[in-house]
């Protein structure tokens, strides 16, 4: 059933760090896959999927292979489709088993049904960025980004044990912390993309930053609710 045009969209991006791990990746699926069949009856839900260690994996095999970094995204764009399509196969229909590869073919799909899983779209975007701007470009009421930690924090906390997590943080600040902390190379890791981060800051997008595997926490943030993570205003 078409949704409701009343009902104003959330937009999920789920790190690839936490959509494989090797550890218990079957039944996190299912349920991620239930909780977001479930949301996605309630209001429209757009969910991207990024590669993770396994695009970095054959990202790193093409790089000594001399590939161009846009061969090398390209590769990554294709590791998070086949993401999508697993998570697309498991919430099943309405949900189009077939990722949508553009912007505009998941608007498009979600006016017909929710939720609507895609990976990448084109070179240079992160799924992350991806997101975000479909997050704009639905106007959509908040945006999640599931990652696998459990807040932003103001050092790297796997290099820093003296990092603290920031809970709340205002879209000027956050975009520094972007600028100094992304560069540009395919499978790069970083805090988030900065196209994302510019494009959500100019709308100001309600954003939230969870421990992805925590799915209750995550229910929570998606339904706007209070949440363990960072608020991001």
């Amino acid at each position: 059933m078409p949704n409701s045009p009343t009902k104003a969209a959330v937009v999920l991006s789920i790190g690839g760090s936490i959509f494989r791990t090797g550890e218990d990746d079957v039944p996190y699926l299912e349920r991620l896959a239930d909780l977001m069949r479930r949301l996605g009856r309630r209001r429209p839900l757009a969910i991207t999927v990024g590669g993770g260690r396994t695009a970095r994996e054959y990202i790193g095999i093409g790089r000594e292979l001399g590939l161009t970094e846009i061969e090398l995204d390209e590769i990554g764009i294709d590791v998070t489709r086949l993401h999508a399509r697993l998570l697309a196969g498991r919430i099943g229909p309405p949900t189009p088993s077939h990722p949508p590869t553009t912007l505009a073919e998941a608007v498009l799909e979600l006016r017909h049904g929710s939720p609507v899983v895609l990976g990448g779209t084109e070179p240079g975007h992160t799924t992350d960025g991806v997101a975000a701007l479909l997050a704009v470009r639905l106007r959509a009421e908040r945006f999640v980004n599931a990652t696998n930690v459990d807040a932003l924090y103001d050092h790297d906390p796997k290099v820093d044990p003296q990092a603290h997590p920031i809970r709340r943080i205002s879209w000027p600040k956050f975009r520094e912390l972007v600028r100094e902390r992304s560069g540009g190379q395919a499978g790069q890791q970083f805090l988030f993309d900065r196209l994302g981060a510019d494009q959500l800051a100019r709308v100001r997008t309600p954003t939230a930053i969870v421990f992805g595997r925590d799915l209750p926490n995550l229910e929570k943030a998606l339904l706007g609710r209070p949440f363990l993570g960072t608020e991001i205003y």
